[in-house]
């Protein structure tokens, strides 16, 4: 296991290495390209820097220098004699084709492991190209549940998956619903239509009915493209639902926001599930007091551990913004690369394959546990918390034992 200590400022040069993107690098290039006895240990980072998920993926790239620096500043890694770890980048630009291709790349140039990418669609084809070369892939921020019904023994996530979330969120809104003497019977679903949204939609609705709601009607949308909601809000308004359930990007559910500002539909809740924007404070400063109240369902940074209140500080004072969740998750996912090279004592990716598997970490996210994975590659430990913005604030609500306070469900729209 790491032992984490406070973060200080450290120099941020991050490496672009420059090495083909061909075929399948031989197994154990990675290490070998690294170096068997000196010079830095190399973890490939992939995200979208540039189009329209840029902010959130260079959020994950800087939460994975931090990483980084933390790691060196205590000592590197002292099973191969106190190495630094350095991390390479590379834009995905939030294209699949993209990030297999950048995956290549890194491992070509090195990389014993590789962390990313916040898109489904872009972990889908890089965990291919992580299995193909025999290099550790685990991800921070990939919703999708698919990739782990392959049998891919390369391939780790770090958060829970749209299963999980979207079972939770279900349950949650059950649960939350009833105690305020106002259960839920009839749910809308709006979700932008990649493997992400589709397939949280999908675990959602399947919760959901299980638990005897109605889950109508449904309706899919090009985040990309989409620029006004109306049309789509006012058709939730005629159906009659008691809850409007989101599962998208950023971008898009703060639209879907203003579109209910706008039509105003009776609703007793709006209710994020793996959303990305309702429990972002961006998204508070940005949707302002339309915003209030809207819950959501996630994967989230611990709010009551003090190590994430520091790193959380440091980020801010060093950037001038708020640290995101999937920063954090980038944070973890470098953190468990680096404890399963300690483990090893070997830049082999075989060998650092093999010891993340067995590894445990202390996560900055919120979980029942450690970071520790299961023969599927999921972390055992993985879990959602429901959030609310309460007074121009995203807090923990539910379950009790994750509660900054409590849930306010007494707001209609």
């Amino acid at each position: 296991m790491i032992v984490r200590k406070l973060i200080a400022a450290a120099s941020t040069g991050l490496l672009l290495v420059t090495a083909g993107c061909g075929g399948s690098a031989p197994s154990g290039a990675a290490g070998d390209a690294a170096g068997s006895g000196s010079g830095p240990v190399r973890i490939g980072a992939l995200h979208p820097v540039s189009g329209s998920m840029a902010v959130d993926g260079l959020q994950m790239r800087r939460g994975a220098q931090l990483a980084v620096e933390k790691i060196n500043e205590a000592g590197g890694i002292a099973s191969l004699g106190g190495r630094d770890v350095q991390l390479t980048t590379a834009d995905t630009q939030g294209k699949p084709e993209i990030g297999q291709s950048e995956a290549q790349r890194l491992i070509s140039g090195g990389a014993v492991g590789l962390v990313g990418t916040y898109q489904s669609s872009v972990s889908s084809n890089v965990s291919v190209v992580a299995e193909r070369n025999e290099v550790p892939f685990v991800m921070d921020v990939t919703a999708a549940d698919e990739i782990f019904q392959h049998g891919y023994r390369y391939s780790f996530r770090v958060q829970p998956g749209n299963g999980a979330i979207a079972t939770s969120a279900a349950e949650f809104l059950t649960k939350v619903s009833e105690q305020a003497g106002k259960p839920v019977r009839k749910v809308a679903i709006m979700h932008e239509q990649t493997d992400f949204g589709t397939g949280a939609a999908d675990a959602f609705t399947e919760a959901a009915t299980d638990l005897g709601l109605e889950v109508a009607p449904r309706i899919s949308y090009d985040a990309t493209t989409a620029s006004d909601f109306t049309s789509q809000i006012t058709q939730v308004k005629a159906s009659g639902a008691d809850v409007l359930a989101v599962s998208g990007y950023y971008s898009d559910s703060l639209l879907i926001a203003q579109a209910i500002n706008a039509v105003k539909p009776d609703l007793d809740a709006v209710w994020g599930v793996s959303n990305g924007a309702y429990d972002q404070p961006k998204f508070v400063s940005d949707a302002g007091p339309i915003g209030e109240n809207y819950f959501s369902t996630n994967y989230h940074f611990d709010a009551q551990n003090p190590e994430t209140r520091q790193l959380r500080e440091e980020y801010q004072r060093r950037y001038g913004a708020p640290m995101r969740t999937g920063a954090v998750l980038a944070y973890d996912a470098v953190q468990t690369i680096a404890a399963g090279v300690e483990h090893a004592g070997s830049t082999d990716p075989v060998a650092v394959r093999n010891a993340i598997a067995k590894v445990k970490v202390d996560p900055l996210t919120v979980g029942d546990g450690p970071v520790r994975f299961g023969r599927d590659g999921e972390n055992v430990n993985s879990a959602a918390v429901l959030m609310q913005i309460q007074n121009g604030r995203v807090k923990q609500v539910y379950p009790p034992r994750k509660a900054e306070s409590d849930p306010d469900y007494s707001v209609a729209w």
